[in-house]
């Protein structure tokens, strides 16, 4: 076996070929070993991601992918129990490192190398009667629900996504991965596949004739990868001027509303396990966890 540190967006050929083991591993372990961002990584630069390879001749046996926080690792359903994963695990050296599922052999070999779960994200969701009767959303006075594409219209793109940038630094300066951002986060983030204008929901202020504030956003998302489709509470947020005043189940709603309307039969969404009153408000509205993803670091 051989390791390497390779820029995979600089080798579009075995970029895929990773994308193909990925594929692989989630057929047989029923969950996708890398997250969205780690994927889109393997093809952009400018994500700056870091990679390392594990070869065995010319068959592709594993592979760590590492951004400034924390590592995901995904080893071929062929190449295990081989030490492949625990190689991989001491090339990363002190990083956290990503379980995605929590499934039993990622636990072990995390538990193994020393490491113990320091985060835990729930998948959570929501189905059939109990999404069509959380589904409601009721207009409060004084503020008007507009898509991003409706907002871009009546007060231009660029001032709509300062504003929506804003609240999001707000709602999220805590958070590793949806916070600090910047205009060119944003814009990339926006250069999904599969995303729409018209899924990413506003609340508006309209209260003051001078100038609309943005109180919240939902940014849903809606997933065609199975069959039947499925949507997504993929980011929910409120500006500090507006939280404590009771918008965020409306705002939560809106986005239920919306997917629902496209079609959807169930919506899941992500939560830190810490986050109890948050994972109340979910439970209240008839989701359930589904999926549990923990990052294992060093003590």
């Amino acid at each position: 076996m051989e390791i390497q540190s390779v820029h995979l967006p600089d080798q579009p050929d075995l970029a895929a070929r990773v994308r193909d083991l990925t594929e692989e591993a989630a057929r047989v372990d029923g969950i996708y070993p890398f997250s969205e961002q780690f994927l889109l990584g393997l093809v952009d630069a400018r994500v700056a991601h870091r990679h390392l390879i594990i070869t065995d001749g010319d068959q592709l046996g594993g592979v760590a992918a590492c951004d400034d926080s924390s590592c995901e690792l995904v080893v071929a359903p062929a190449a295990r129990r081989q030490g492949i994963g625990r190689a991989l695990l001491e090339a990363v050296g002190d990083a956290d490192v990503w379980a995605h599922g929590d499934l039993p052999a990622a636990r072990a070999l995390a538990e193994a190398s020393g490491r113990r779960p320091t985060r835990r994200l729930l998948v959570m969701s929501v189905a059939d009667q109990a999404l069509t009767e959380a589904a409601v959303f009721e207009p409060r006075p004084g503020f008007e629900a507009l898509s991003l594409r409706e907002s871009a219209a009546r007060w231009g793109r660029d001032t709509v996504e300062q504003a929506w940038l804003d609240a999001n630094n707000e709602a999220f300066s805590w958070h590793p991965e949806q916070g600090g951002w910047d205009l060119d986060r944003l814009r990339r983030a926006q250069e999904a596949a599969w995303f729409a204008e018209e899924d990413v929901l506003f609340l508006w202020d309209t209260s003051t004739d001078w100038k609309p504030a943005l109180a919240g956003f939902h940014w849903t998302k809606w997933h065609t990868e199975d069959t039947p489709a499925f949507g997504e509470v993929y980011v929910v947020g409120l500006a500090t001027a507006y939280r404590g005043q009771g918008l965020g189940d409306p705002l939560l709603r809106l986005g239920l509303e919306h997917l629902a309307g496209k079609g959807a039969r169930r919506v899941i969404l992500y939560v830190e396990a810490d986050n109890g009153p948050a994972v109340r408000v979910y439970e209240d509205l008839g989701f359930v966890v589904d999926e549990e993803h923990v990052v294992y670091s060093q003590p």
